[in-house]
């Protein structure tokens, strides 16, 4: 880490995958660029995720489905989605957002939007594979969803048939089809959905961390340091917080969860809140799976690592301020050892953030009161997914180059 500089051409606030990914495609176009980060690069969210590289995920969390079983899923303290009720009245008008999201017209609305942004997510991470040097991080076995009930699998046919047409692709599996890829699951008798194109990481941190040191390769600088303060003006952004002063030509927010103040600094009011999500790593001496499996009615992903299975996902809406909730961990836990109840105990925990919009696209582009300043985030479950396709447009952005599909993701629609 540096002392910032008084000035500079391009300052990123974030650094996490899609702050990394954006220094690293704009050092690389020689752009002179500081992240700025009170943390260590890609040690939140983009460190405890999944690991899943998720192409086929164009069904926003906002759905007819979900909205069916919302009262259910929200009672329920043992549900994958569930809710902090001490944080019901903040978290009030975004729940009230996220309903009207839910139904059919709008879903298929923000899965057309997020398709088209997801079509860049695999031809992006390739490039930034080859330039940060990933490719003994990345496994190409594809990501297999399991449903054990019947009905589950039922309920899923309309997200089967808009992934279908919008050119996802993916393959429906016979319960032995799914035994012949992971042979090591408990058996159980509904069906599969494969998804053969998907990429998963064996590291998320040692990625992140390469991505860092190649950005910093390319000559990008990097500040520990909280930005509290972003003023836009003729002079440029300016950008202020304990220790910190810095006016740069242009600035990016790539803040993740703690986006939302800084937007409203530079004039937008951005319905942006946060999803708890949690994990739990397992040692293991040999690999218990080859891919991402995820059980569809306990709604988090079981990831071979290196040296470790993770469990991580569901859904815990309750702000940034609450201790972790020993409940969802032990959710995860009893849900792990219905596929693998030899496991032993669990070597590490883990409690973060994701930035959530209510109709899961996130916020990318030009904020709608100044130019200068540029948006990127509220990725939600796609944060790894999309942050080298986000670092794509935010470079055009900058270049003041097209970018066709801009207004679906824009900070206008809000209103």
């Amino acid at each position: 880490m540096t002392a910032a500089p008084k000035s500079v051409e391009i300052a990123i606030i974030g650094a996490g995958v899609v702050g990394l990914a954006t220094a690293l495609r704009l050092a690389g176009e020689g752009r002179e660029v500081l992240l700025i980060d009170p943390n260590e690069p890609g040690s939140g969210a983009s460190f405890g995720n999944a690991g899943t590289i998720a192409e086929y995920a164009c069904m926003p969390v906002g759905n007819p489905g979900v909205l069916r079983a919302l009262p259910k899923l929200l009672l329920d303290p043992d549900s994958p989605f569930s809710l902090r009720w001490a944080a019901l009245f903040q978290l009030a008008p975004w729940l009230v957002r996220f309903v009207r999201q839910s139904l059919p017209a709008t879903t298929r609305a923000n899965a057309l939007a997020l398709a088209g942004l997801l079509a860049e997510a695999l031809p992006a991470w390739g490039e930034m594979v080859q330039e940060a040097g990933l490719q003994d991080l990345m496994r190409r076995n594809g990501c297999l969803y399991v449903y054990r009930r019947a009905g589950d699998f039922a309920a899923s046919e309309g997200g089967r048939a808009l992934r279908a047409e919008l050119g996802v692709h993916q393959q429906v599996l016979t319960a032995d089809q799914v035994a012949a890829l992971e042979p090591r699951l408990a058996a159980f008798e509904a069906q599969g959905l494969y998804f053969p194109d998907s990429i998963n990481v064996s590291d998320p941190r040692r990625v992140m961390a390469r991505l860092a040191a190649a950005a910093a390769a390319r000559g990008a600088q990097f500040m520990r340091a909280s930005v509290t303060g972003l003023a836009a003006g003729a002079g440029g952004v300016r950008l202020s917080g304990p220790g910190l002063a810095v006016t740069a030509q242009k600035a990016v927010i790539a803040a993740g969860a703690r986006s939302r103040p800084l937007a409203a600094q530079a004039g937008d009011r951005i319905p942006l809140d946060t999803e708890r999500g949690y994990h739990l790593e397992f040692p293991t001496t040999t690999p218990l799976l080859n891919r991402p499996v995820c059980p569809v009615d306990l709604g988090f992903y079981m990831t071979p690592m290196d040296g470790r299975l993770r469990i991580a996902g569901t859904v815990e809406l309750g702000g940034l301020k609450a201790p972790p909730n020993p409940r969802r961990l032990a959710l995860l836990d009893r849900g792990v050892r219905q596929f693998f109840p030899d496991l032993g105990q669990p070597s590490s925990q883990w409690l973060g953030f994701r930035p959530s919009l209510p109709d899961s696209r996130p916020v990318i582009g030009p904020s709608t009161k100044s130019p200068d300043v540029i948006y990127a985030f509220g990725h939600g479950h796609l944060g790894l997914t999309l942050g080298p396709a986000t670092a794509r447009w935010i470079a055009n952005f900058v270049a003041g180059r097209a970018v066709p599909s801009a207004a679906d993701f824009s900070a206008a629609r809000f209103g």
